[in-house]
C-alpha cells in the first residue's frame, strides 16, 4: 500500500489516501460522473484522511439523498466524496492525486443502469 496525497485545485482541500502503488479506478457514465470526469478510487474510510479544508467544504446530494458530493467552496472541484454505493467508504476522484504520473488501470462502469451495476463496487470499501 502507498499514500497518496491529493486535493482540490486552490489548495484549500487536501487529503491523503492509503492505497495501492497500481491502482484500479472506475470511469462511470452516469449524468454527474459523465459531466465532471471524475475516475473513481473507492477505498475504506479508514485508508482516508482529510488534512485541510473540513470547513472549505459544501455538499450536494440528488436523487436518494445517500450520496454526499463534497465540493470545495472556493474553486467547486470535488476531489472526494461519500458514495451511494458505498456509503461506509469514501471515493476519491484519482485525477485530484498530486501524483500525475499514477500507474493505474482505468475500468468502465455502466453508471446509467446504476441499480443493476451498482453491486460490482460493494466490495471496495471493504477492509483488504
Amino acid at each position: 500500500m502507498t499514500l497518496h496525497t491529493g486535493g482540490c485545485h486552490c489548495g484549500a482541500v487536501r487529503f491523503e489516501v492509503e492505497a495501492p502503488e497500481h491502482l484500479i479506478v472506475q470511469d462511470c457514465n452516469c449524468s454527474i460522473c459523465g459531466k465532471s470526469g471524475y475516475l473513481h478510487l473507492i477505498v475504506p474510510q479508514a485508508s482516508f484522511k482529510l488534512t485541510q479544508g473540513q470547513g472549505a467544504l459544501t455538499t450536494y446530494s440528488f436523487g436518494t439523498h445517500v450520496a454526499r458530493h463534497l465540493f470545495c467552496r472556493t474553486c467547486g472541484i470535488k476531489s472526494f466524496y461519500i458514495p451511494r454505493s458505498n456509503p461506509d467508504g469514501v471515493d476519491v476522484n484519482a485525477r485530484c492525486l498530486d501524483n500525475t504520473d499514477l500507474n493505474m488501470t482505468i475500468e468502465p462502469f455502466d453508471g446509467r443502469h446504476w441499480e443493476e451495476n451498482a453491486d460490482a463496487l460493494a466490495h471496495l470499501s471493504k477492509p483488504g
